[in-house]
C-alpha cells in the first residue's frame, strides 16, 4: 500500500474523530515501523534521542490508533492492522464517492475549523509542528536550572509553543506558572520594587500558596535580593517537582530601560544560581519576546546569550501545503500555495487568516493576489493594528516607509529596526531591513498617499 495514502486516511479519521492529526514525530515513527526499524534507529536517522520516542511519542501514538480503530496497537501489529483499516475505510470511500458523487478531497468538515485568532488550543488540528524545535524544546526543559528563549514577531506562534512546552511539562509532573507582561501596569512596570514584588506574588497565586510577601521582603538588603530569598527560600524549598517559569511577552520591560537594566541580569544570576545551589537547579526559565533587547547589558549579565535559543521562522511551502490540506483545500501541487506565499510569504497568522476563507469559500485566491477589497478585509484588524502603531509614532512610520519604498534593502537605526521587525512589518538583515511581506507594501504605501 502506497504509504502516503495510508497517512492521508489516518490523519483525516483522526481529525474527524479525535481532533488530533499526526504529529511529524508520529509520521517517523510510522515511517521507520513500514522499514522495519528500531526506535534507536528511527531516533537517530532523524537526530532525536531514543528515549522521547520510546517513552512519550510512540505510547501516545499507539493509544491515539487503538481509540481509533478499536482494538489494541503495538508495534507489532501497527503496520498490518493499518494497512487493513485503511483498506477497509478506502474502499467504503470509494463506494460512497460513487453513490453521491462526492468531491474525493482529503479535507475535514469545513464548518469545524474556528475563527484563527491568537494561540493555537492545544487540541486543534490546526497546529503544525516546528520540527525539530519542539523536541529540542520538550529535551531542554528536562535539564536541571534550564533557561529556554523562544524569539519571533508577533503572531508567529510564540505563545501556541509555549501552551505546549508548559502542557509537557505538566505531563512529566512539573509545576507550572505563566505570567504575560503586557498585563502588567505600566506604573508596576517602571518600578523595580513593585514589578518584583508582582512576579514573587503571582508566582505565588499560580501556585496557590500564600504571598507572605512581607516575610522576606527587606529594604536594606534591596529588591533584588529579597525576590532571590522569595523564591529560593520560600518557592523552591517548598514544592517537589521542578517549576517551570514561562515569563510571555518580555519585550514589554525593554521600554523601561532602568528597571531592565536591574531585572534581565536578575535572571540571569537565577540561571548561574543553578551551577552552585541545587534547590535552583528545580527552576526552569521559559523568556519568550519579541525582538532583539536593545537595553545595553555586559555579556556576563545576559540572560540572551545563555540557555536554549529557539527562533520561529515562516512557515515554508510543504508546511502551508500541509495546513491547507487541514482546512479540506486540495493543493497537493504546491502552484496555489506559492502563489498565496508570494503576497503573505509563510507569515502563520496570515496563511491561517486566508486558507480559513478560502475553505469556506468567502474569498477566492485571485481576490487575495490581486489584494482586492476583499482580501484587504480579511486582514484588517491585523492591518489595522499596525496602522495604529504606526500613527502613535511617526518616526517608526517613516522609517517603514523608507523599506517599502525602495527596492534594495535600506539600514535603519537598531532600535528602529528592532520595534519594525518585532511588529513583523520588516524582515530584518543585520543592520538593513526589507518589507515583511508583498501585502504590507501595498496596503500601507496606499495608506500613506
Amino acid at each position: 500500500m502506497n504509504l502516503n495514502c495510508l497517512f492521508e486516511v489516518v490523519d483525516r479519521q483522526l481529525i474527524e474523530t479525535q481532533n488530533r492529526p499526526l504529529s511529524s514525530t508520529e509520521i517517523l515513527i510510522l515511517q521507520g515501523i513500514w522499514k522495519y526499524q528500531t526506535y534507536n534507529q528511527i531516533a537517530m536517522e532523524a537526530g532525536y534521542s531514543p528515549g522521547y520516542f520510546t517513552t512519550v511519542v510512540a505510547p501516545e501514538l499507539y493509544q491515539k490508533l487503538s481509540e481509533l480503530i478499536g482494538q489494541r496497537i503495538t508495534k507489532k501489529n501497527c503496520r498490518a492492522i493499518l494497512e487493513s483499516y485503511v483498506t477497509t475505510e478506502v474502499a467504503s470511500e470509494t463506494s460512497s464517492i460513487n453513490k453521491d458523487t462526492v468531491e474525493d478531497l482529503p479535507n475535514i468538515d469545513r464548518d469545524s475549523p474556528g475563527y484563527p485568532s491568537g494561540s493555537v488550543p492545544l487540541d486543534s488540528p490546526f497546529y503544525l509542528e516546528r520540527f525539530p524545535l519542539e523536541e529540542q524544546v520538550y529535551q531542554e526543559i528536562k535539564k536541571p536550572g534550564a533557561l529556554i528563549r523562544i524569539k519571533a514577531p508577533k503572531e508567529m506562534g510564540k505563545t501556541s509553543l509555549l501552551l505546549r512546552t508548559l502542557d509537557y511539562a505538566s505531563r512529566l509532573g512539573y509545576r507550572t506558572v505563566s505570567l504575560n507582561l503586557e498585563q502588567v501596569d505600566r506604573a508596576i512596570l517602571s518600578d523595580l520594587n513593585q514589578f518584583l514584588r508582582w512576579l514573587c506574588a503571582n508566582t505565588a497565586r499560580l501556585l496557590q500558596f500564600k504571598p507572605k510577601l512581607n516575610d522576606y521582603w527587606d529594604e536594606d538588603l534591596g529588591s533584588k535580593i529579597s525576590s532571590t530569598l522569595y523564591f529560593q527560600d520560600y518557592i523552591l524549598e517548598s514544592i517537589d517537582a521542578p517549576l517551570v517559569l514561562a515569563l510571555d511577552e518580555v519585550h514589554q520591560i525593554f521600554e523601561y530601560p532602568q528597571v531592565a537594566r536591574d531585572f534581565l541580569p536578575l535572571l540571569r544570576s537565577w540561571y548561574e544560581e543553578a551551577k552552585r545551589l541545587p534547590v535552583w537547579q528545580k527552576l526552569r526559565l521559559i523568556v519568550v519576546h519579541s525582538t532583539e533587547i536593545y537595553v545595553p547589558l555586559q555579556l556576563n549579565q545576559s540572560p540572551f546569550n545563555v540557555g536554549l535559543p529557539v527562533q520561529l521562522e515562516d512557515f515554508k511551502l510543504d508546511e502551508v501545503r500541509q495546513l491547507a490540506r487541514r482546512y479540506g483545500l486540495d493543493w497537493t501541487d504546491g502552484k496555489k500555495a506559492r502563489q498565496l506565499m508570494s503576497i503573505i510569504e509563510g507569515h502563520p497568522a496570515l496563511v491561517n487568516l486566508a486558507l480559513y476563507h478560502l475553505s469556506r469559500n468567502e474569498i477566492t485566491l485571485s481576490q487575495i493576489l490581486a489584494t482586492d477589497p476583499a482580501a484587504i478585509e480579511i486582514y484588517i484588524h491585523h492591518l489595522q493594528r499596525h496602522w495604529v502603531t504606526l500613527e502613535q509614532q511617526p518616526t517608526l512610520a517613516q522609517a517603514l516607509d523608507l523599506v517599502l519604498n525602495a527596492n534594495q534593502p535600506v539600514s535603519l537605526a537598531p532600535s528602529l529596526i528592532h520595534k519594525l521587525s518585532s511588529m513583523g512589518v520588516i524582515k530584518q538583515l543585520g543592520n538593513q531591513a526589507i518589507a515583511g511581506c508583498e501585502l504590507y507594501r501595498r496596503y500601507f504605501v496606499e495608506k500613506k498617499q
